[in-house]
């Protein structure tokens, strides 16, 4: 089908077209008239996720950043708690009519305040702005003041219940922690306590200092005892030498003047031997001064040995008393090391008790802060305004689809009675239908039958009548 036969078949069933386009018409204005006028409100809130929150800083800020997180504020602006709020700040179960709605509807059956709150439910929309931080509260109703009110109290509704949501756990783990708090208070007294009866049972004030200082005398008389050990080693060898190889009878200044004068005695003895006889008075008298020079050193000898004796017979009791003082030193640092062990292990019990009433005092006030807190990371950007027109229906628009949509039904109407009950209507449709050529035109149309096809561009029409082809 040629655009001019198109044009031919609507100018000839133009009436057709235009009763449809005129009923769509018709239609849309009235429906326009018969449907209720439906008014809408728009809020807007901000989720801010750069500040971190005050009490808890950044920790905070890690749930904030989930892709899932708009998604769930969504979510809880139009869940159920949100509208159950909305019902009691606007006070709607005390609206009679609403009482009588839910009393036709549900028969008394459930709850007023949740019926309410599903009511609203349904002319509420909720959807986050694309590729930012904003929430889009739109609410649809047929009262232009309600739904202004509906959508402000659902978007302070929001604001209360994401704070109580924040404040309430916080409440519940503050109580938590304060009991946690006190029992690690009793347990840390009771901690120092054992700990001061210890200190007073073993009488330690530092365990540290005594420690050393028994450790040092230890020392000292371990140094003592070496040493006396030393000194016995050597008064032992010197009893077992003969008496005149001593150091000490070798060292003597009276043994070797003694021994000086024994010499000399001898050498007079010998060179008066000579001269004098054997029972001379002076001779016998040289000889008793040489005895008694003997009998002198001998006694000098006998009494340095005597004396060793003596220091070795000291040495080995105070070798003996060193070794019980070592001992008994000993046993006392040994003591003392398993007290300050004894004491440390109580002084670790205090102090880590002490870090667990710290991390538990610390976490009771920062929930407590975080209870009290009467801020959120939600703020509102706008107050919806009542809306001085309706958003539905769109009268004009209405009518510009019912023309648009009642021509192009009009015009699809017209082509279908005409393929129904096709007619020649100009020579395409004769060449079309018996695939003959056109040999000659006959003048016999009316002057509107010839000026329309003129202006369109075809050709003139061909005088056959309106026959119908078959």
């Amino acid at each position: 089908m040629t655009l001019y036969q198109f044009f031919v078949i609507l100018r000839a069933r133009y009436r057709v077209a235009l009763a449809v386009a005129v009923c769509a018409i018709a239609l849309a204005l009235t429906a326009n008239m018969l449907l209720p006028q439906t008014y809408t409100a728009r809020t807007s809130v901000l989720v801010d996720v750069r500040s971190p929150d005050p009490v808890i800083g950044a920790a905070g800020m890690q749930g904030l950043v989930a892709p899932s997180y708009m998604a769930t504020q969504v979510d809880i602006i139009s869940g159920q708690r949100v509208a159950q709020r909305v019902v009691g700040m606007l006070k709607l179960e005390d609206d009679p009519e609403l009482r009588k709605a839910w009393q036709e509807a549900t028969q008394g059956r459930g709850s007023l305040l949740a019926w309410v709150a599903r009511s609203l439910q349904q002319g509420l929309d909720v959807h986050p702005a694309r590729e930012s931080n904003v929430i889009n509260i739109v609410y649809k109703g047929h009262d232009a003041e309600r739904v202004a009110q509906v959508a402000n109290a659902f978007a302070q509704a929001y604001l209360d219940t994401i704070l109580a949501l924040k404040t309430e756990p916080a409440k519940v783990y503050a109580d938590w922690f304060d009991d946690q708090a006190r029992t690690q208070r009793a347990r840390l007294e009771e901690a120092q306590s054992r700990l001061s009866n210890y200190q007073q049972k073993a009488g330690l004030v530092s365990a540290d200092e005594r420690l050393d200082y028994e450790t040092t005398r230890l020392a000292e008389i371990s140094a003592q005892l070496t040493q006396v050990q030393g000194q016995n080693t050597d008064a032992q060898s010197k009893r077992g030498a003969r008496g005149d190889t001593v150091a000490e009878v070798m060292q003597s200044t009276l043994v070797n003047g003694l021994k000086s004068d024994i010499s000399r005695q001898e050498a007079k003895l010998r060179e008066a031997s000579v001269n004098l006889g054997p029972n001379h008075p002076q001779l016998q008298r040289m000889q008793s001064e040489l005895a008694g020079l003997n009998a002198q050193l001998s006694a000098e000898i006998n009494r340095i040995n005597n004396s060793i004796e003596t220091t070795w017979r000291v040495g080995r009791d105070r070798e003996r008393e060193l070794q019980g003082a070592v001992a008994a030193q000993k046993a006392r640092v040994m003591m003392l090391n398993k007290q300050r062990d004894e004491l440390n292990v109580y002084r670790r019990d205090v102090e880590a008790t002490q870090r667990a009433y710290e991390e538990v005092s610390k976490s009771a006030s920062q929930s407590r802060l975080q209870s009290l807190t009467n801020q959120t990371n939600v703020v509102r950007l706008n107050t919806a305004d009542t809306p001085l027109e309706p958003s539905s229906p769109r009268t004009r628009l209405n009518l510009l689809v019912a023309a648009f949509g009642g021509t192009l039904l009009g015009m699809g109407l017209a082509l279908l009675l005409e393929l129904m009950n096709r007619r020649v209507r100009s020579a395409e449709d004769m060449v079309q239908a018996l695939d003959l050529p056109v040999l000659a035109r006959l003048r016999g149309a009316s002057q509107d039958e010839r000026d329309v096809p003129e202006l369109l561009g075809g050709p003139p029409p061909l005088a056959l009548g309106h026959g119908r082809l078959t």
